[in-house]
Order: structure tokens, then sequence, then C-alpha cells
């Protein structure tokens, strides 16, 4: 179980105040990692971070606040990452957005919206990786987890939106090809660097979760639940032991490889 072991260890996760990214940093600081929490709400960083090292008590987690759009800043944001510590063990890029007329029907889906999503899920990452992958091959290891989305993988079944409604959300929700189109990117981008970078000691693996219960209403979770094995949606705590298998040594000759936890949803 000491392979599971993250102490000593330095992890940044961009999306780190989200739903899934603030399981994800709580998960890695009890793990024992020191956690760059990066996200481009500098306030609910460093709330999120405080809130980590009190329950905690180990005081590892530190707010990095960036803005995943702007090369700019994604340039500064790593500069500074990268002086206040003195390596980085685990990239975990798991940020991805939403656009203002995110649920628009294809035929009336904005290029600027297509545009920005595109630069947040895709460019994003790529400028993360550019800008922080080259200190972890100086040093010969680390450990990199792109995060994807199961319609990154499979076409979305468009009849479990019928009826769907997420309140947070603004009302009815759908998954637009945008998000599939740069969540089969993230996949494609995992594989590349699995072969350029694992000569140099780095592992580059993505994983994809499954739909996770996060407000959507009664009628969606049912008909999505009917497609799933397992017969229910996944809840964030269900990507976990996934997240620190691959974060860790434990996962050590693992490079290149999707790790989907949808419940079984793909294996029909």
């Amino acid at each position: 179980m000491g392979k599971f072991n993250l102490d000593g260890k330095v992890a940044v996760v961009t999306g780190g105040t989200g739903i899934l990214g603030s399981l994800y940093c709580r998960s890695l600081a009890e793990a024992g990692a020191r956690v760059v929490i990066a996200d481009i709400d500098p306030v609910r960083c460093d709330q999120l971070a405080a809130e980590i090292n009190s329950t905690t008590g180990n005081g590892l987690a530190l707010g990095a606040a960036v803005d995943l759009g702007s090369e700019a800043s994604v340039k500064a944001w790593a500069a500074g990452v990268l002086r206040d510590n003195e390596k980085i063990d685990i990239i975990i890029n798991n940020a991805a957005t939403k656009s203002p007329s995110f649920f628009a029907p294809l035929g009336e889906f904005p290029l600027d919206d297509w545009n920005h999503v595109m630069g947040v899920n895709v460019t994003g990452m790529f400028l993360v990786l550019r800008e922080l992958g080259p200190a972890m091959v100086a040093r010969g290891t680390g450990s990199i987890i792109n995060v994807s989305s199961i319609y990154g993988v499979v076409g979305p079944d468009q009849r479990i939106y019928e009826g769907s409604w997420y309140e947070e959300l603004g009302g009815a929700i759908n998954t637009p090809l945008v998000y599939s189109v740069s969540k089969g990117a993230v996949i494609a981008m995992t594989r590349y660097l699995a072969t350029y970078w694992g000569p140099h000691g780095i592992r580059t693996n993505t994983l994809t979760p499954g739909g996770v219960s996060s407000g959507q209403n009664s009628e969606f979770s049912e008909k999505y639940s009917a497609r799933v094995p397992l017969g229910r949606m996944a809840q964030a705590e269900d990507m976990v032991g996934a997240l620190l298998f691959l974060a860790s040594d434990a996962s050590s000759y693992v490079n290149g490889q999707n790790i989907i936890v949808d419940g079984g949803l793909t294996a029909w």
C-alpha cells in the first residue's frame, strides 16, 4: 500500500475548485501531497486551500489562480508555480469550461463559443503542459493525468436529454459537439505525450469519468442510469481511487492509457 502514498510529492490541479477538482485536491492532500490549486477565481482557490489545510492539518495546499484561456496568464502562473515549488511530480489537467451559448443547437452554435471552449479545454491544457512539462523532463520523473469525459470516447445518447433539467446551469441541458470534440482531443494528447515524454520517465494517462451526479433532475438521472450496467450515475468519490492510482507509484508502468470510470456504460 506504500506505493499509493504521495508524501513529498507536489501535485498541480487545474480546475481545482470544481465539483471533481475540489475532491481531487482534498484527496491528494490527504494522501500526503502538496497541492497547487489552480482555477480562474483566486478567492475560491485560496478558500479551498485554507479549508484543506484546516481539515488535513498539514498546511500543504495553496491556491494559484490562472486563466487558461490566456497564454500570458498561463506563462506567468507557471513561472510562479515553478518558482514556489522545487519540483512538480504530478500534473492533473482537469479544467474545462462552458460558454454563454454552450447548450445552443448545433445549427446555431456560435463560433465564439466554440473557440472559447476549445481555448480552455484543449489549448489551455497544451499551454500548461508546455510550460510545466519540461521541468518534469529535466528531473526524469512525473505523472500527468489528463481528464477527459465519456463523451470523448462515445457519442452521447440524445434520448436521455429529453426532459432533462439542470437548475444551476439555467435549465435544459445537452452535450454539445464542442465538448465531445475537446474531450476526444484530450485522449489524443495523452497518447502523443506518452510516446513523446515516456522515454524521459514521464507517464501520461487519461482519466475518463462517466456521468457524475451533480444536480441533474430525476428524469435525466433515471434515463442515464438505465444506460449503465451498475444502474446508477457516478458519484464524485468514485473517481478518487483511479486518480490516486495514476498519480502514485502504484501505476509506475502504466503509460498512454485511458482509465474509464463509467460503471460499465461503454461495455454494452
